[in-house]
C-alpha cells in the first residue's frame, strides 16, 4: 500500500542468547580449573586432550571455587556442550589410561589445582612446566607419518649416528616454551642448568619474580628424593632470592603435565620428515609453533654423569631449608628464602 510504513527486521532480538553473553568469564574460568585434568594423549599420534572429570564435576567445581551459584550456572548438559568445543574430550582411549592409582592421586591433583591456579592469578609468580621428551633416534628412520615429497626411510632401526636427549621448559600462561637438546643424558644438573639458563631471560620477558612455581613430574632425576636435584634446586632459590615451590603430578599421570601438550605438538609436527641431521632436529624443533609462539631452541655442549647423590649429612641440613606438605610430602615442597 502506497505512504505505508516498511517493516522492521527485528530478526537478531529473537531467540535465547548464548550463556556467554550472561556470564562471559565461564569458559576462562572452565580452561582454568581442567587444565590440572587434562591429559595428551601419550602416543603423540593425535594432539586431542582428554578430560578425567565429567561435567557434573566441573559444575560443581565452579560453584566451589570460581563464585558461582546453582542458580547462576548453566546445566549439566550445556557445560558438556561446552568442553566438547573447547577440545576436551571424555572420550576414554585404552593408550590413554594411567596403568596404576595410588591412594593419594585425587588429593595431589587437588593440590596441584589449588597451586596452579593461584600461581596463575598472582603478579611476581612465574609458573614453568618441565619434563623431558623421549630420546631421538638421529637417522633415516621412519617416524610413523606422511610426507608429500615420498622419502624413503630404512626398513629397520639401524644404529643410529647420534641420539639427542630433549629437556623442556613451558610456560602455561604465556604459551612459551624452551627447548635443550644434548647428547648425553637428562640429569638432575641438566635439569637445574637449563633452568639457570633461562633465568635471565625470564627475569626480562616477564619481569621481576618473587616466586617460582614448578610443574614435575615423579622422573628419578627430579624426584624431590632425589638428593642431587634438591641440592642444586635449593641453591639455584637462595642464589636468585626467589622461593620455589615444587609440585609434582602423581605417579603414572604425568601425562597430565601441560609440557606434554607441546610433545604432541612436536611429534605430529616433524612425524613426516626424516630427522637424518642434528641441524634437522634443530631447525624442525625451531619452525614449531606453540599457539603461534615459537620455542627457543638450545644445544648444550658437553656431557651430564648418572648417579651424583649426597650423603645423609649433607643431605639433612638441605632438608632444613624446606617445608614438605603434610600428608603429601613427596610431591609438594617449598624452599623458602
Amino acid at each position: 500500500m502506497v505512504g505505508s510504513l516498511p517493516g522492521i527486521d527485528n530478526f537478531h532480538l529473537r531467540g535465547r542468547k548464548p550463556v556467554e553473553h550472561r556470564l562471559p568469564t565461564l569458559r576462562n574460568d572452565i580452561k582454568n580449573n581442567l587444565e590440572p585434568n587434562v591429559q595428551q594423549d601419550p602416543t603423540f599420534r593425535t594432539t586431542t586432550l582428554y578430560r578425567r572429570v565429567t561435567a557434573k564435576t566441573v559444575r560443581k567445581e565452579l560453584e566451589e571455587y570460581d563464585g558461582y551459584t546453582d542458580e547462576t550456572l548453566p546445566s549439566v548438559r550445556t557445560i558438556c556442550s561446552i568442553l566438547n568445543m573447547l577440545g576436551f574430550l571424555a572420550r576414554k582411549v585404552i593408550k590413554s589410561k594411567p596403568a596404576k592409582k595410588i591412594k593419594q592421586t585425587n588429593a595431589i591433583f587437588e593440590q596441584v589445582r589449588k597451586t596452579n591456579t593461584e600461581a596463575d592469578l598472582s603478579r611476581g609468580v612465574l609458573r614453568l612446566s618441565m619434563d623431558a621428551k623421549a630420546a631421538i633416534k638421529v637417522g633415516p628412520f621412519s617416524r610413523g607419518g606422511y610426507n608429500r615429497l615420498g622419502k624413503c626411510a630404512s626398513d629397520h632401526d639401524f644404529k643410529p649416528d647420534c641420539v639427542l636427549q630433549l629437556f623442556g621448559i613451558f610456560l602455561p600462561r604465556y604459551h612459551h616454551s624452551y627447548f635443550f637438546f644434548n647428547e648425553s643424558r637428562v640429569t638432575a644438573d641438566l635439569i637445574v642448568d637449563c633452568l639457570e639458563y633461562v633465568w635471565p631471560d625470564l627475569q626480562e620477558r616477564y619481569g621481576p619474580t618473587k616466586n617460582l612455581v614448578l610443574n614435575l613430574d615423579n622422573g628419578p632425576e627430579n624426584h624431590s628424593r632425589r638428593t642431587q636435584f634438591m641440592k642444586r634446586i635449593v641453591d639455584f632459590a637462595h642464589a636468585h632470592n626467589v622461593r620455589t615451590n615444587l609440585a609434582y603430578y602423581p605417579p603414572y599421570h604425568s601425562k597430565y603435565n601441560p609440557i606434554e601438550r607441546v610433545w604432541g605438538i612436536l611429534e605430529n609436527y616433524w612425524c613426516g620428515e626424516l630427522l637424518d641431521s642434528r641441524e634437522k632436529v634443530l631447525g624442525l624443533a625451531e619452525s614449531m609453533t606453540w599457539r603461534e609462539c615459537h620455542p627457543t631452541v638450545t644445544m648444550l655442549p658437553g656431557s651430564y654423569e648418572k648417579g651424583k647423590k649426597l650423603d645423609a649429612s649433607e643431605m639433612a641440613q638441605y632438608e632444613s631449608l624446606i617445608e614438605r606438605l603434610p600428608g603429601l610430602e613427596p610431591w609438594f615442597v617449598d624452599i623458602k628464602v
